[in-house]
């Protein structure tokens, strides 16, 4: 990853950098016909988060951004509150742990077990208390200009990244109007939410006026992890569960999924969505700027 400086990222706070080390290597096979074939896949390595003392949770990730990984994860979790005072965020590359440490006792250290958190879509940890948070939770109401959505489609849709190189990986960017930020990527969807969650609250970034572009499902967690995070829209490529439109109905969450050129389906905070561009002005997404590895 690298501050952006071509003109695919200009705009951009961090964007991908599919050629940095560490994060993929080349491994070789055969393909249909039985030729030789090389191809880019995706590396993946455990992290261990403790907060504080306590060892919280072991998570599968391609490695970057880890000190942003644990505070994220540790925020969307609620172990965090706000206003907890962090004194310290110290990443061990040897031993792939991150510490975080707090001015106090948290009231979680007592009371979780260890956890291990897969890279499977299916399995991400989701404690009770992400549930217990949402209480009373209630967005603002931000108005969604469907020239914003098609402009940022068209700009991540074409940004170099492990998405499109390599597959087998999840994209998620924080946004602001009709401009992408930050750009995470990550092994499993959860991951790159938490590490803009991380950034936004090491860099201390108001969320009332971004949208989350995610190329993952739209579930329980996702929708969860945004309310959590305080923005008010979530965008995605993918679709929708059931569960995960109910609680962003229920927490003021605009929710559009199915992003795909001019087309994309709203089915939380339609009344919020102000449709300013023509979808017919809107060209269709080209094959050259989908994943070359498949799904991810």
């Amino acid at each position: 990853m690298q501050l952006a400086q071509s003109d695919d990222l200009s705009g951009y706070v961090i964007a991908p950098d599919p050629a940095a080390p560490r994060l993929t290597r080349v491994v070789e096979g055969v393909d249909h016909e039985g030729n030789p074939s090389r191809i880019s896949v995706v590396e993946e390595r455990p992290l261990t988060i403790f907060l504080n003392g306590q060892e919280i949770v072991t998570a599968m990730t391609i490695g970057d951004y880890p000190e942003y990984l644990a505070l994220g994860f540790l925020r969307n979790q609620g172990m965090l509150a706000t206003g907890e005072v962090v004194c310290g965020v110290d990443y061990d590359e040897d031993l792939e742990t991150v510490v975080v440490r707090t001015d106090g006792q948290t009231t979680y250290e007592e009371k979780l077990k260890k956890k291990t958190r897969t890279s499977g879509c299916a399995v991400g940890t989701v404690f009770g208390d992400m549930m217990e948070g949402l209480e009373g939770v209630r967005l603002p109401e931000v108005e969604v200009k469907t020239s914003d959505l098609y402009a940022l489609a068209s700009k991540i849709n074409r940004t170099p990244s492990l998405y499109l190189e390599a597959g087998a990986i999840h994209g998620t960017v924080l946004c602001q109007g009709a401009r992408p930020l930050v750009y995470m990527e990550d092994v499993g969807r959860h991951n790159a939410v938490d590490k803009i969650a991380g950034w936004m609250l090491s860099e201390g970034v108001s969320a009332g006026d971004k949208t989350l572009y995610t190329t993952g499902r739209l579930t329980s967690e996702m929708v969860i992890k945004t309310a959590m995070m305080g923005i008010p829209v979530l965008a995605s490529r993918s679709g929708f569960t059931a569960w995960g439109v109910e609680i962003a109905r229920q927490v003021g969450l605009t929710l559009i999924g199915r992003m795909r050129g001019k087309r994309f389906v709203c089915l939380a905070g339609e009344e919020r969505v102000l449709r300013d561009a023509d979808p017919a002005s809107v060209d269709e997404e080209s094959p050259k700027h989908r994943r070359k590895g498949g799904e991810a």
